[in-house]
């Protein structure tokens, strides 16, 4: 019976501390690390602020689980788009997913984007680098697509795709304009269309 009530209180544990690190994601990327408190994670999470500090003892904290709930985020929907078997649809939904944020990405930018520009203006921590590495995880999964698809210069290519959504969702952001995320995955999708596979 007591292993029971252990597990359980792991399981607890567990649960909240993904909750925290989700309201860490969200709040981060609607107010930026700056203007973040624990507090407003808390509130997001439905926890008592004093509870937070039993899992993260510092904002920084708190930035880099925010950054860890990007990756998850980021190896889920990649995940999903690897179960498809034509690289050139994953990349496809890439660009859908993209775009099926653009009222978000309107509102805050791009969630890991944003939050990269804000750390490196900082420079404290090293979270920065820990952005940079988030960026580069889908960097990385692009160019394994565009190898597949047998295309010259899978690295340029997964940087032009990158890049591309980086600029369509600054704009988006920058005018508050959902329809520019539409539009630029609307030709973002031609363009894959018209890459010769090899």
């Amino acid at each position: 019976m007591t292993d029971l009530k252990g597990s359980a209180r792991v399981r607890a544990a567990g649960a909240k501390r993904e909750r925290l690190m989700r309201a860490a994601a969200e709040v981060v990327h609607q107010q930026g690390a700056e203007r973040t408190t624990i507090a407003d994670i808390a509130r997001m999470a439905e926890v008592p602020v004093g509870n937070v500090y039993y899992y993260f003892k510092t904002k920084a904290e708190l930035v880099a689980a925010a950054l860890s709930e990007h990756a998850r985020q980021l190896d889920l929907l990649t995940g999903r788009l690897d179960q498809l078997p034509d690289p050139r649809e994953r990349l496809k939904g890439l660009i859908n997913a993209w775009v099926s944020q653009r009222d978000l990405a309107a509102r805050y930018g791009c969630p890991t984007g944003t939050l990269a520009v804000e750390l490196d203006k900082r420079k404290e921590g090293g979270l920065d680098v820990e952005a940079g590495k988030v960026i580069r995880l889908l960097l990385t999964w692009v160019e394994r697509q565009f190898r597949e698809l047998g295309q010259p210069d899978p690295e340029g290519l997964a940087l032009t795709l990158v890049g591309a959504y980086q600029g369509m969702s600054l704009l988006t952001n920058a005018l508050r304009d959902p329809g520019i995320m539409q539009r630029e995955g609307d030709r973002l999708l031609a363009w894959l269309d018209s890459l010769e596979t090899n």
